[in-house]
């Protein structure tokens, strides 16, 4: 037999479980009244008809009295008593206001913080977009430490988002559904996980500022890698775009790879070329004049956001050579292809030549349309580069 209090400390446990708000908070017509089995005592429990027994009975009739929910009692027989005895079998509560209650009346300290939690849950929900109501239940770390309101206003806000909505702007410069001017910079994560549900986690997949198209703000740091020595003093280092901008590099070759992880799958030596890796969508930096007079390739994703900063490179670097981003090379490698939840907005592939436009009217009649460059063969890059260099007749 369980008291009010193991009752009540077994519901605290539940709350802290994701899938059991869930499950219980969301509308589900089977998830209330919720039983709670209290269980009769037992013979021998009768039998000792002690201090215990009585204390059982007196606090689940004293929950009787005064709530919450109801307790469902039923006379038991005992060997041995005169008459049967009324004890409690089952508390029944009848909404999530009643399992919050008896949490905090029969629990015990250490569990004020779930009504708290509870109390800015129902204000949040009944306000935002049921879109985002699972991952309101289901993820309170994101967001029980911010004021409601502002958790309701990164909801609506989210709602006026899309990919490549920025155009170009810094994301303070965003206003929306009453937005301050660093609104975007104090819930990053929040805003994130919101447009995550809406676009197939690609916003944490790209950061926000990429995945808004918006233009970043304070240094963007890329990865310089000579790929043949007596190039540079080092093997590789991170550097800001707005010094390369500036600063030109010893090489008469650049090649611009939108991912730093597929550093390991360059080919070396390569005489008298550095990778630059990392840019994502900052491209800007690519119209520095010294650039001009290099070679220049670019090797990306092959999907639409992949084509996209294609597009922008090409916009600041005309002779620009793009590598294994082409319909024969997704076709070869098609087997390694994802899906892409989200394309990138049609209007940032104004630059896009032919072949590569039609690519990417393609890829988004796919289902899978992305292969992100990282799976492809070091072999398959290697022989695109080598490519280039036999174009430039090296």
């Amino acid at each position: 037999m369980k008291s009010p209090q193991q009752l009540a400390q077994q519901l605290a446990r539940q709350w802290q479980r994701s899938d059991w708000r869930e499950a219980q908070l969301l509308p589900n017509p089977a998830a209330w009244p919720l039983p709670l089995a209290i269980g009769a005592p037992g013979a021998q429990s009768f039998q000792d008809a002690g201090p215990a027994l009585r204390q059982h009975l007196q606090a689940w009739k004293a929950v009787t009295d005064h709530g919450p929910g109801s307790v469902q009692w039923a006379p038991r027989s005992y060997r041995g008593g005169a008459a049967p005895l009324d004890v409690p079998l089952h508390w029944t509560l009848t909404r999530p206001s009643d399992a919050i209650a008896a949490i905090a009346r029969y629990a015990g300290p250490g569990h004020a913080n779930i009504a708290a939690d509870y109390q800015a849950l129902a204000t949040v929900l009944a306000q935002a977009d049921a879109c985002f109501h699972r991952l309101l239940l289901r993820r309170l770390a994101l967001w029980r430490h911010l004021p409601t309101a502002q958790v309701v206003t990164a909801t609506r806000v989210t709602l006026q988002l899309a990919p490549g909505c920025a155009a170009g702007k810094p994301l303070r410069a965003l206003a929306v559904a009453g937005n301050d001017s660093k609104f975007f910079e104090r819930h990053d994560s929040l805003l994130k996980a919101l447009l995550d549900e809406r676009f197939e986690g690609e916003a944490s997949r790209q950061g926000l500022t990429t995945f808004l198209g918006a233009s970043p703000e304070g240094e963007h740091w890329v990865l310089v890698a000579p790929l043949a020595g007596g190039l540079l003093p080092f093997r590789r280092q991170r550097v800001p775009t707005s010094e390369l901008h500036t600063t030109a590099l010893p090489a008469h070759r650049i090649l611009l790879v939108e991912n730093e992880r597929s550093l390991h799958q360059l080919p070396q030596p390569l005489p008298g070329t550095i990778a630059i890796l990392g840019s994502g969508l900052n491209l800007a930096w690519l119209a520095a004049p010294w650039l001009q007079k290099c070679d220049v390739a670019y090797w990306g994703d092959m999907d639409t956001w992949g084509l996209a900063m294609l597009a922008t490179a090409r916009r600041h670097v005309p002779q620009l050579h793009a590598l294994l981003m082409d319909r024969a090379s997704f076709s070869t490698h098609q087997h390694l292809a994802v899906a892409e939840p989200v394309h990138a907005n049609t209007r940032l592939t104004g630059t896009l030549r032919p072949d590569e436009e039609a690519l990417d009217q393609h890829l988004r009649t796919l289902d899978k349309g992305r292969i992100e460059q990282e799976f492809l063969p070091a072999e398959a890059a290697g022989q695109a580069i080598e490519g280039w260099l036999q174009h430039l007749g090296s």
